[in-house]
């Protein structure tokens, strides 16, 4: 992965200075996943801590519970930890755990990607979550251990909870996505996903069965019970469950992945 110097943060341009300075011929390279990791070349930066970048890569998603308006009222503050501003996923919409209602998602939509997203629970028991293709969820859950929990695959796989960073700290998910392949309308492969968990392979091609949730929870939700998985692509949703989440650092980078392998 090339270094991209527009991405690098203070301290990380400080560092590579101070390397160069002392007579190294390449610069370093960053960390490709966890905390911090920087967009590759090509890749699509979805939010960058501004509302510029909010506005022009995301809507939100006007599923059957949808209970606001444009534009987003997902509110930039400051970083509670580092420097800059982060989105706060405590839209009022959703206050009593109402997802669904103040959704957002990404206007691109997707099949094959590999995808960086960080977040921030800032009070116990926040709860949010992450849909790949505006379809399965891997889990925000802040005191959740169980397969509903903190960074499963939902109802899918164990919570790796043990690599949470915990309350008020910076959390990644770095995820490798393949979308469900269809052969004259039926599903012939499920979508399968490597994730990375704080930097740590917790999840490796894990094939997943359905949509969770029912209708208000994403795309093919309400079919058959969510077992109708659809041939069309989506984009990525972050969950609004009237929960202070923040998020920052998301980017995105559309992959084409022939065969049934996800891990990275």
């Amino acid at each position: 992965m090339s270094l991209n110097m527009k991405a690098l943060n203070p301290y990380q341009l400080v560092l590579v200075v101070i390397i160069s300075l002392a007579g190294f011929s390449q610069l370093p390279i960053l960390a490709q996943v966890g905390v911090g990791t920087l967009p590759p070349d090509g890749a699509n930066v979805l939010f960058d801590g501004t509302k510029e970048s909010l506005y022009e890569n995301w809507v939100y998603w006007e599923g059957p519970r949808f209970a606001t308006t444009m534009p987003i009222k997902w509110e930039i503050q400051d970083d509670p930890v580092d420097k800059g501003t982060v989105m706060n996923s405590n839209d009022l919409a959703a206050a009593g755990g109402k997802y669904g209602a103040a959704d957002i998602v990404t206007k691109e939509k997707y099949r094959d990607f590999r995808l960086h997203v960080e977040f921030l629970i800032a009070a116990p028991g926040g709860n949010s979550g992450v849909y790949l293709q505006n379809r399965y969820e891997i889990q925000i859950l802040d005191g959740d251990s169980t397969k509903h929990g903190m960074a499963a695959i939902i109802n899918e796989t164990e919570s790796p909870y043990q690599v949470y960073h915990g309350v008020g700290k910076w959390n990644a998910y770095d995820v490798v996505f393949r979308a469900a392949r269809f052969k004259d309308g039926k599903r012939t492969e499920k979508a399968m996903t490597t994730v990375y968990f704080n930097g740590k392979k917790v999840h490796v091609n894990q094939a997943i069965t359905k949509v969770w949730g029912g209708p208000n929870s994403g795309l093919d939700g309400g079919n058959d019970d969510g077992m109708g998985i659809t041939d069309t692509p989506g984009g990525i949703k972050l969950q609004a469950e009237g929960h202070p989440v923040l998020y920052r650092n998301i980017w995105i980078e559309a992959l084409e992945l022939d065969k049934p392998d996800t891990d990275f």
